[in-house]
């Protein structure tokens, strides 16, 4: 099993780079436009409106779906967004929660914090604060927030149980937990799982579907439900660097590798946690 610190170290230093860099990218290592973001977010569900409607900058392609769209937020309601990024999503949230309510982001690469308050600041975003943190240890309150959300981060921590019960301990009674992230429906090949870029590129820090909803469970919620599933975009992991790595780098023909398109999905989980 590998160094959980190593692991955090690699996502922290690889999305610390993309933070840097003025172009937009899908996964850490590579130099995309912001029209291939935009069309990875397109692809993922977000809608044409949505993307107008954030600053510049803020989509970065890195997310595997559209947790805003199934969260169903109300004015006045306080939202969490676990690996918040430039602030794509809570940006999207801040809008739907309104003046009355509050979004709050946190992220552990101070590089992406930076940009996001930097994009805040442009249009003035009052509700939608940037906290410094690990998602496995959330710098916030008990009891706090009406909904928890999150975009193909939770894939890439290497203690997804202390994820999901910080969120549990987080939210309200009654509080909704509306999710996007990347599962496999069978094991990856040996040469990806131990692959530290790989693991920065979302793929080998996915576990199976079965255990992912198991550990949500465990967790304590309850009326866990997958709302929908699709094959991740098989553009994401071309562009991503671990095809770069493994195909230049290990040698293994691009066929080969596009045979893992059939493992991974990308699902939509709901789940809440009830009162009493």
């Amino acid at each position: 099993m590998r160094n959980k610190e190593k692991i955090k170290s690699a996502v922290r230093s690889g999305y610390a780079r993309i933070a840097k860099q003025k172009g937009v990218c899908c996964a850490p290592e590579c130099s995309c436009s912001e029209d291939l973001a935009r069309s990875i977010s397109r692809k993922i569900g977000y809608s044409e409106e949505e993307m107008r409607s954030v600053p510049e900058g803020a989509n970065l392609g890195l997310g595997c779906g559209n947790p805003v769209a199934i969260a169903e937020l109300k004015p006045g309601e306080t939202v969490l967004d676990l690996g918040s990024g430039a602030g794509f999503d809570c940006f999207l949230a801040a809008r739907r929660v309104g003046e009355t309510g509050k979004v709050i982001g946190v992220d552990m690469t101070p590089e992406m914090l930076e940009r996001a308050r930097q994009n805040a600041r442009k249009v003035g975003f009052k509700n939608v604060e940037f906290r410094l943190g690990e998602i496995e240890n959330l710098p916030v309150a008990d009891s706090s927030v009406d909904v928890v959300i999150s975009n193909c981060v939770i894939n890439l921590s290497p203690d997804k149980k202390r994820v999901f019960k910080e969120a549990f301990r987080v939210l309200k009674p009654g509080g909704r937990l509306m999710i996007s992230d990347i599962v496999l429906l069978k094991e990856l090949p040996g040469f990806i799982k131990k692959s530290v870029e790989a693991y920065v590129g979302c793929l080998s820090g996915a576990i199976m579907k079965e255990e992912y909803i198991k550990i949500i469970k465990a967790a304590g919620f309850k009326r866990v439900k997958i709302v929908e599933e699709t094959f991740f975009p098989m553009d994401c992991i071309a562009n991503d660097p671990t095809a770069k790595a493994i195909v230049e780098d290990l040698k293994i023909p691009l066929k080969e590798l596009k045979g893992i398109e059939s493992s991974v999905l990308s699902i939509k989980v709901k789940a809440v946690k009830l009162t009493g």
